[in-house]
């Protein structure tokens, strides 16, 4: 959202982003030269005012999300502005809250003006569902750094990959939630070429412990079930306390 934002205004048009104040304390949005909005993450009727007033007189309503988008949908109901949603992964339930959450799609992309989808079987979706446009939207990455700021990463560097056992060979660094639904088990599961166990480990982004996929796949009531191996913290990804330690 921050770099959608930065590039909109870099072409001169006037961005407000409306968000809980602590996206805006991490993300730095007024940064970029756009406006916000502290607006609540929920669907009660006075986050759903306070954003229906901030998008008074606004060309064009960007939501992001299904749960944003539901409630961009309520706060323009009634008005001619025209919603661009994007989705970023399928929402899974089950039982009444996953029928809820059919409902919820089926108001949302029929009322948008665009759909667009970071999957093509989330587009796919959207068009079964009743989108009148639904879109395939490349992932925006963030600008490169520049070189004053990676010289103190760069040091440390091959310090770094001695620690992950990757010195002398090549580093696949995959970024993103652990969701099960992501399938990133799949990575976990194929070995290397000529590698000798079919389990890889990484460091944590907290810098403690390694998170290290539980061939048992763990439960939600005994432990963690990534096998997050330090025994003085909780799993970062599902803050459960370890399975086993390594």
């Amino acid at each position: 959202m921050r770099s959608l934002a930065e590039g909109l205004v870099a072409r001169g048009v006037r961005v407000t982003v409306c968000a809980p104040a602590e996206a805006e304390h991490a993300y730095d949005f007024t940064g970029t030269g756009a406006d916000h909005v502290h607006v609540p993450r929920s669907s009660d009727p006075a986050s759903v005012a306070a954003l229906r007033a901030a998008c008074a007189g606004a060309d064009l309503v960007h939501a992001h999300g299904l749960h944003a988008s539901f409630r961009a949908v309520l706060a323009l109901s009634g008005r001619d502005t025209p919603l661009v949603v994007t989705w970023h992964n399928r929402a899974r339930a089950e039982g009444a809250r996953a029928h809820l959450l059919r409902l919820l799609e089926r108001r949302v992309v029929r009322t948008a003006a665009v759909v667009l989808g970071t999957t093509s079987d989330l587009v796919d979706r959207a068009r079964r569902t009743g989108a009148r446009d639904a879109r395939l939207a490349a992932v925006a990455l963030p600008g490169r750094r520049r070189r004053a700021d990676l010289d103190d990463t760069d040091q440390g560097r091959p310090k770094l990959r001695a620690e992950l056992g990757a010195t002398g060979r090549p580093l696949l660094l995959a970024v993103g939630s652990l969701d099960r639904q992501r399938a990133t088990a799949s990575c976990w599961t194929r070995p290397a070429p000529g590698a000798t166990s079919t389990r890889s480990r990484w460091s944590s982004s907290r810098g403690r412990g390694r998170c290290v996929p539980n061939s048992s796949g763990g439960s939600r009531t005994s432990g963690c079930r990534y096998g997050w191996s330090d025994a003085a913290t909780t799993c970062p990804n599902c803050s459960r306390p370890p399975i086993w330690r390594c």
